[in-house]
């Protein structure tokens, strides 16, 4: 009985902390679209180049948030089916 507690107690606070990870990426890409716009009101000749380079770094940087949701997913439905099953 202790063994399943510690089991369903791993997997939450592991799933808690990884679904933090979507934090960062919300900051990051806030971020990157204020200094997107300061750097198009300054020249706004170099719209396309900033857009194209803004995209690809917010799409880069929306993997991490993904991967820490998958995580996380992962460790509330599958992990303790999994880890039950061994015990």
């Amino acid at each position: 009985m202790l063994e399943k507690a510690l089991v369903l107690m791993g997997c939450a606070i592991g799933s808690g902390l990884a679904l933090i990870a979507g934090v960062g990426p919300g900051i990051g890409e806030g971020y990157a679209a204020g200094k997107a716009v300061e750097a198009v009101a300054r020249q706004p000749e170099s719209e396309g180049k900033v857009r194209s380079t803004l995209l690809l770094g917010v799409a880069l940087s929306e993997t991490t948030g993904i991967y820490g949701f998958v995580t996380g997913l992962l460790l509330i439905f599958v992990a303790p089916r999994l880890f039950l099953g061994m015990l």
